[in-house]
């Protein structure tokens, strides 16, 4: 139980840097293209994150060459289709609709990401739902609705396509990452950054945006390393421990923490659609919290590395001097078995039903 509300609390954490990414960008960083601020937003992540994971090989040099964290060649094609698709193709999607649509429907549409990201998981991917999760991911999203309503503000333009599609895109971008959630969440979120980062920029500089003043960029890229890398690598540990559809409804929860922000710097109180949508999305988390899967299952023939500690699921041998220290990462086999206990679709429970 707790390492699951372990996991539920990262996953909140993870959305709560990316909601207040918002408030902050607008206080911080002023009249700025979308592109442009996604490019520096990405691009100081993955240089933040790159820094700390230096960091991370200097306080350990010794560390042996089992432990590696680097991804597998089979994973790269799941890193770079989510790279693209949420990186590239879904920034540029948006930038595109928030042209034509107003920023009522824009934040009405933005709540189809969550919703598309549970579709394609139980779809595509097969991760199990049952009633009580279903109405919580409803919840939440009915929570999201209500708190981006503007009565009287809305109407669908033909800009409004292209943000469902760029929800698609950060949805396969979710479903994608996913395929990839075993290994070193730091490394993932920093390659999506250095690759998406320069990309938006390179996109933004051509579309006409020039470069802001360097106290404008310094922020920007503080801000993004937070909201956008820190939360990265929050949201792809939650994605191993939850999957794909339990992590992208807490995640959706992101608007609350942003307008929650928002009235701590531009003060005045709450509309009651921000204490009606807070009420939902509580109830959403509530029900997901009370889901209990349990049901004879069978675990295959597995390989892969990730950082684990000997437990159920982990009962091997080391090909290494292991010191009995614990977490620990290094590539390591699951053997056949079949048990009973609860558990979500992480990483060790992606089986059929």
């Amino acid at each position: 139980m707790n390492s699951r509300l372990n996991a539920v609390f990262i996953a909140l954490a993870a959305a709560g840097l990316f909601g207040a990414a918002t408030p902050l960008a607008k206080a911080l960083l002023g009249s700025m293209s979308a592109l442009m601020v996604a490019g520096l937003f990405y691009f100081g992540s993955g240089i933040g994150l790159g820094i700390g994971i230096l960091a991370r090989r200097l306080r350990r040099p010794n560390q042996s060459a089992t432990a590696s964290h680097w991804i597998q060649k089979a994973e790269l094609p799941w890193l770079m289709g989510a790279i693209l698709a949420g990186g590239v193709v879904g920034p540029a999607l948006l930038m595109l609709g928030l042209s034509s649509t107003s920023a009522a429907t824009s934040s009405l549409l933005l709540n189809l990401e969550s919703v598309l990201t549970a579709v394609i998981a139980w779809v595509v991917f097969r991760e199990n739902v049952d009633v009580q999760v279903f109405l919580g991911m409803v919840a939440i999203v009915a929570g999201g609705v209500l708190l981006s309503w503007h009565p009287g503000q809305v109407a669908i333009p033909v800009g409004a396509l292209l943000i469902v599609g760029a929800c698609a895109c950060w949805a396969i971008d979710n479903n994608l990452t996913r395929k990839v959630s075993a290994n070193d969440a730091m490394v993932i979120a920093c390659l999506k950054g250095l690759i998406a980062g320069p990309v938006n920029l390179g996109i933004a500089f051509v579309t006409g945006a020039t470069l802001p003043p360097a106290s404008a960029v310094g922020a920007a890229m503080l801000t993004g390393f937070a909201g956008y890398g820190v939360s990265l690598v929050l949201f792809v540990v939650a994605l191993r421990h939850l999957g794909t559809a339990r992590t992208g409804a807490y995640f959706s929860v992101a608007p609350l923490f942003g307008v929650a922000l928002s009235l701590v710097i531009w003060p005045e109180l709450p509309s009651v659609f921000f204490w009606g949508a807070a009420v939902l999305m509580a109830l959403g988390v509530w029900l997901h919290l009370r889901e209990r899967h349990e049901h004879d299952h069978t675990h295959d023939l597995l390989e892969h590395t990730h950082r684990h500690r000997h437990d159920e699921h982990h009962q091997h041998e080391h090909e290494f001097s292991y010191a009995g220290d614990e977490p620990h990462t290094h590539p390591h086999v699951h053997l056949p078995i079949t048990h009973s206990h609860a558990h979500f679709p992480d990483i060790h429970h992606r089986h059929q039903h």
